[in-house]
């Protein structure tokens, strides 16, 4: 929180103070926390302010988070509850907090306020923001993603938005206790990654696409070769031979980009086991699908759709994107010898966020790809708190790949399948929240 607005004039002061003996003093970067601290209480006893210790330590406070780190965002990102920080203007900032949200009493002085903090944060990653190109993407030193968006293409004064980047990583067991997964859905997950299957992750925007892309890499064997490319580095993958590629935009004279098609490419000259892609949007896909085409079996990757159906047909016009004039016919073959199964993801009405469909992607009939739902959540309604109440459960199809699990070792038993079905579930059994 802000302090009192009667106190924005001391806190100008004693910030005006600080600043100016910092330029004659020069502290070392080890040094510069204690002399900040020993210059504001100097400033203090010198202001001949006598406010209340919470008063004092809260106007130090905001003072050190201006000159340090960044501002009034500060606190909201020392804060390991909120995942997502949204800032329009010099306006409230809202948050998102257990998957809900909210709006704070936090906010910044002026657009001017805001925009230093931008540069701030943007500056140290050679990364810039201004009229000719007003909008940025980026990475802090402790991975949250920051995107900016400044006037003139931001009419109601510079847009901030940061994705916190969350240390601990959630695993397919709490995906089980948030109700995000069943037991048997896991236990069908791990075969596929364990056979290699290539598995598209879809969902819409914060539907929990990256930390099942993380979850499910966990099974990956810890021997092999992973090559894995994002345009923000976000995975976190535990096994001992991961070569972690991260895109480039442009530098000022329009030199230096490395794209994510650019980085797929060179990936199939790294020897590879397999290639993770943090998120396919554009021409890269045909370049995946083909790696997936040409024995580099085992990719996982993300996309945003709202369903499988709609997976495909994202794929197939980014596909179309990398403009090699193969007919819609020929891509849709490739799609369906390449990709074996899709998990979508979704977050509901109550913020709870969760599998709703694991889908095989069967092949080809007619012009068409042939999907077969193996798991899927079917609502039954609406709890008097607004919690959405449903059944994950199996569909009682077993995939065409069954085989290639059952070669590796993964005879799964027919209730996985559906032969006999779990229980309701809830999402008040954990709201399915990251």
């Amino acid at each position: 929180m802000n302090a009192d607005l009667s106190l924005k004039p001391l806190k100008a002061t004693l910030q005006a103070y600080v600043q100016h003996e910092l330029a004659g003093e020069h502290p070392t970067a080890a040094d510069f926390p204690k002399t900040i601290a020993r210059l504001l209480t100097q400033g203090y006893r010198q202001s001949g302010a006598a406010l209340l210790e919470t008063q004092r330590n809260q106007v130090f406070k905001e003072i050190y988070d201006e000159l340090v780190g960044y501002g009034p965002l500060q606190p909201l990102l020392d804060d390991p509850e909120i995942t997502e920080i949204m800032v329009v203007g010099a306006r409230p900032i809202y948050i998102e907090k257990l998957g809900e949200i909210f709006e704070t009493e936090v906010r910044f002085d002026s657009d001017e306020h805001l925009l230093r903090i931008i540069e701030r944060m943007i500056h140290p990653l050679g990364r810039r923001v201004d009229a000719e190109s007003p909008t940025v993407d980026a990475r802090l030193p402790d991975g949250s993603r920051i995107n900016a968006v400044i006037p003139p293409v931001a009419v109601d004064g510079p847009l901030l938005t940061i994705r916190k980047f969350l240390e601990n990583r959630m695993t397919t067991g709490d995906l089980i206790k948030l109700g995000a997964l069943t037991p048997h859905m896991v236990e069908f997950l791990q075969a596929c990654v364990a056979a290699r299957l290539n598995i598209l992750i879809s969902g819409g925007t914060s539907s929990g696409k990256t930390t099942m892309l993380n979850a499910l890499s966990s099974f990956i064997p810890i021997k092999e070769r992973i090559i894995t490319i994002e345009d923000a580095v976000e995975l976190h993958l535990q096994q001992k031979h991961v070569v972690r590629m991260e895109t480039r935009v442009a530098n000022v004279d329009g030199q230096g980009e490395m794209d994510t098609r650019a980085l797929v490419r060179n990936a199939l000259r790294m020897r590879p086991d397999r290639i993770v892609v943090g998120e396919v949007r554009g021409p890269e896909a045909m370049d995946m699908l083909q790696a997936m085409n040409t024995g580099h079996s085992g990719s996982l990757t993300t996309l945003h759709a709202n369903g499988p159906r709609d997976t495909i047909s994202r794929l197939e016009t980014m596909c179309m994107m990398a403009a090699l004039d193969i007919p819609l016919l020929a891509i849709r073959r490739q799609i369906a010898a390449a990709i074996n199964l899709i998990v979508h993801l979704t977050r509901l009405e109550d913020g709870a966020r969760k599998v709703t469909q694991i889908t095989e992607v069967a092949g080809m009939e007619s012009d068409v790809v042939t999907l077969n739902d193996i798991f899927k959540f079917e609502k039954t309604g609406i709890s008097t708190s607004g919690t959405i109440q449903g059944e994950l459960k199996a569909t009682g199809i077993r995939p065409l790949f069954t085989p290639r699990l059952e070669v590796i070792g993964y005879k799964l038993a027919g209730e996985v399948f559906g032969a006999r079905q779990p229980g309701m579930w809830s999402s008040e059994r954990g709201a399915g929240r990251r």
